[in-house]
């Protein structure tokens, strides 16, 4: 699995005009699944996001998690993050899951972040959204489950 993340003032989903999810201070996370993702992968992510301090305390250093800000995450699917440019002018997909493995996973991985106590707003896997946020710092990290075992 990959992930960004951003911390976030705000931001929300729109699918068709019509908000999805919003949040106020948190995360927004993208996130794509290729074939190999397992559970494993989903559990690794959820509980590392969680333990993020990447939220400055009263001395200006990043030194809080979500949990310790009451922050929220806004968690939209993203298969383009698989997405192969090395050849050509068109990205290849191929390394991302198949829909329904992907969904199934995306919504595990939610499912999980709630169990740890995050409070999740999502997009609508597979449709077409307007993203919204705005990105506090900016701070944007990758993670991957593969380069992290």
């Amino acid at each position: 699995m990959r992930i960004v993340v951003q911390r976030a003032s705000k931001g929300r989903v729109l699918v068709d005009e019509q908000v999805t999810g919003e949040i106020g201070r948190g995360f927004v996370l993208l996130v794509g699944v290729t074939h190999e993702d397992t559970e494993k992968d989903a559990d690794y992510l959820a509980e590392k996001i969680m333990g993020l301090r990447i939220f400055e305390d009263a001395g200006g250093k990043m030194n809080l998690s979500l949990l310790d800000v009451e922050g929220a995450i806004l968690s939209v699917s993203q298969f383009t993050l698989y997405g192969d440019c090395r050849k050509g002018r068109r990205p290849n997909f191929m390394e991302a899951a198949r829909p329904e493995q992907a969904n199934r996973l995306y919504e595990y991985f939610n499912e999980k972040l709630r169990s740890l106590g995050a409070r999740v707003e999502t997009g609508v896997f597979g449709a077409m959204m307007d993203v919204e946020l705005v990105n506090d710092g900016p701070v944007t990290l990758l993670l991957d489950s593969k380069k992290n075992f």
